[in-house]
């Protein structure tokens, strides 16, 4: 039986804790596709549960989710990043994650 899950690494979980991630969301939506970024700090990992990160910047005091997908995550080469939205900067973060986010079918 197919699982949509890839293996859980916990090693690597282990090292999202605490990590700063960038995120990048693409909304794919019915009259085109938007851009959403933000950033924050792994606060829980969990195998069922996904990734929460505690939201900083423009966002901060705010958590948000994402899947247990850790093959969606990768290191962050050192930098500057800007957000598109909103211009923070966040500098150094320690991964980026993509993510695409369709309409429900009609």
């Amino acid at each position: 039986m197919s699982n949509d899950f890839p293996v859980w690494n916990q090693s690597f979980a282990d090292e999202l804790k605490g990590a700063v991630v960038l995120v990048g969301l693409t909304h794919n939506e019915r009259d085109g596709s938007r851009l959403e970024q933000f950033f924050g700090k792994v606060i829980a990992i969990d195998e069922h549960d996904g990734v929460t990160l505690q939201l900083q910047g423009s966002r901060a005091g705010k958590d948000y989710h994402l899947p247990p997908h850790l093959d969606a995550f990768f290191p962050a080469p050192p930098g500057t990043y800007r957000l598109r939205g909103t211009g923070e900067e966040v500098v150094d973060p320690n991964f980026t994650t993509t993510w695409e986010i369709n309409p429900p079918e009609a």
